[in-house]
């Protein structure tokens, strides 16, 4: 699913009319009928008290469309304008007549210093007030108006984004911004439902379709995807039957270190439970033992050193590599990093202490196989590579930057993980909280590295890898919450997630008439 920008979507709007024949208000028509239905749908007529507080731009006029809806069919309805210019847009105009004609009852008019309305914490409260066009700071009277909001308890639905939110900015005042418990994006969600300084905004978002133009959302490229279940589809290869391991690629994991062998071993059954044909390790001395016993899947080749590695050379020919899970940053394994860095030509995933030195050390950056690389740093590891960031979007700025400069694809690990292309964004919609834990991105590494061992390319390896890692924690989760998960546990749902591609929706049962 595409993530288009605001400009995008004024666009799209505009096209739509024209190609449609329609006016922009029938358009804003066809938006508030669609919310008007989601919330039909769920509330049947029930009559709890439903608070519909208006703008005066094309937000508050979606907003007169959806309480004009709810009047005519019978709902319990106060509808209010949030007064906070003298300026209105046509189609809010439009629709503030069409809502007088209809009923006695006509909007209320809160301005500076009206006294903020009762509200019951059963009540509900559809928000309407500012959509993604906001380019000023929000008025003190109407903060306190969202603060209201929030003191009463009632359930928030928002319309299109929670109001006082940008679409590409992180808010200064953060009770400048309506806490929504559930929003409906016209057409795409937006960028600021995944950021972790901004998704807190909205506890549920859902996408409505309002008509857009086939062709503008099918052929406009977009700065960010969403990827789910339907975009990673298509990436998967299926087997032949003639297939035997060789046709599924040797990938090897350098790294481990004494205490530290755990990473290397997890890494290994994350690529072998993606499919990797072959998976070989090369580790310090120390490996062996625990790694021969424990995973008899996994080849291994060893340093000379007992503890740590020092001089890395293997004699097998491998598809990818993955370097750096539990390799720890002892200068004569910086040095045999830099000494692998100058000769490897294949595919490489860097994690953990191999992100750690790149970043002690950025002069290795410039032997980084040229989109050939992926690095999968966690926030703080992030850090050390990019620099400190002033929010969120700086955060992906830099991180577009970096990528771009050293031809490398990120992996932004968190709620919602973002891998960076260069300027394109890849967002990802599974996992959980118990992804956080201690070795959960080791497996990821392997993940990806058992991907392109079989021959997926970097970006499709990395996006299919991200998503079925999020998804195997969600299969898995479920009967075991989020304290009680541990990496291991990503392994075991790898199956699940894979299954899960091909498992079709339920079907709603229909109940068959009996004959008389």
């Amino acid at each position: 699913m595409k993530i288009f920008s605001k400009e995008q979507i004024y666009q799209g709007d505009a096209l739509t009319a024209k190609k449609q024949n329609i006016t922009s208000t029938e358009l804003m028509e066809r938006a508030g009928t669609q919310i008007f239905n989601w919330i039909h749908m769920r509330m049947q007529g029930a009559q709890v008290p439903i608070h519909v507080f208006c703008g005066i731009g094309n937000n508050g006029g979606d907003g007169l469309v959806v309480a004009r809806h709810l009047i005519t069919h019978g709902y319990n309805v106060k509808t209010y304008i949030v007064n906070y210019s003298t300026t209105r847009s046509k189609d809010f105009l439009n629709n503030y007549d069409r809502i007088k004609n209809t009923t006695k009852d006509w909007p209320i008019l809160l301005n500076e210093d009206s006294e903020l309305p009762a509200i019951d914490a059963r009540d509900i409260i559809v928000d309407a007030v500012f959509g993604i066009g906001l380019n000023r700071p929000v008025a003190n009277w109407v903060v306190n108006l969202f603060n209201h909001f929030r003191v009463t308890k009632a359930f928030v639905l928002s319309i299109d984004i929670p109001s006082g939110l940008m679409t590409d900015a992180v808010p200064t005042n953060e009770e400048a911004v309506v806490n929504a418990g559930y929003t409906l994006s016209f057409q795409s969600p937006k960028l600021v439902f995944f950021l972790p300084q901004t998704a807190k905004f909205t506890v549920q978002w859902e996408v409505l379709d309002i008509g857009i133009d086939p062709e503008f959302l099918y052929t406009t490229p977009t700065e960010v995807d969403l990827i789910g279940k339907n975009e990673v589809l298509p990436i998967y290869k299926p087997r032949e039957k003639f297939s035997h391991k060789g046709t599924f690629g040797h990938g090897l994991i350098i790294g481990g270190s004494y205490g530290k062998i755990g990473a290397v071993n997890l890494a290994g059954r994350g690529a072998l439970g993606v499919g990797a044909g072959k998976v070989t390790a090369f580790t310090p001395k120390c490996g062996y033992i625990p790694l021969q016993s424990a995973f008899p899947e996994l080849m291994l080749i060893t340093d000379n050193d007992e503890e740590k590695l020092t001089k890395i050379e293997f004699d097998v020919d491998v598809n990818a590599i993955a370097f750096g899970v539990g390799a720890g940053t002892d200068q004569d394994t910086v040095n045999a990093f830099e000494t692998f860095l100058k000769s490897n030509t294949k595919p490489l995933v860097i994690d953990a202490d191999g992100l750690n030195i790149l970043a002690e050390h950025n002069n290795l950056l410039e032997f980084l196989p040229k989109r050939q690389t992926v690095l999968t740093p966690h926030p703080k590891e992030l850090e050390r590579l990019i620099g400190t960031w002033k929010d969120d979007f700086d955060k992906l700025d830099k991180a577009k930057a970096f990528s771009k400069k050293h031809q490398c694809i990120i992996v932004i690990k968190g709620a919602n993980t973002i891998t960076v292309a260069e300027d394109k964004l890849y967002v990802n919609v599974t996992g959980n909280p118990g992804l956080a834990t201690a070795g959960t991105g080791d497996v990821l590494t392997g993940m990806i590295l058992g991907l392109l061992t079989q021959g997926y390319d970097l970006l499709s390896a990395t996006i299919f890898a991200v998503y079925l890692h999020g998804k195997a924690a969600d299969l898995i989760v479920e009967d075991l919450g989020y304290q009680s998960f541990i990496a291991t546990h990503v392994v075991e749902g790898i199956p699940l997630a894979y299954l899960d591609l091909f498992k079709q929706p339920e079907q709603p049962q229909v109940e068959e008439e009996e004959e008389n």
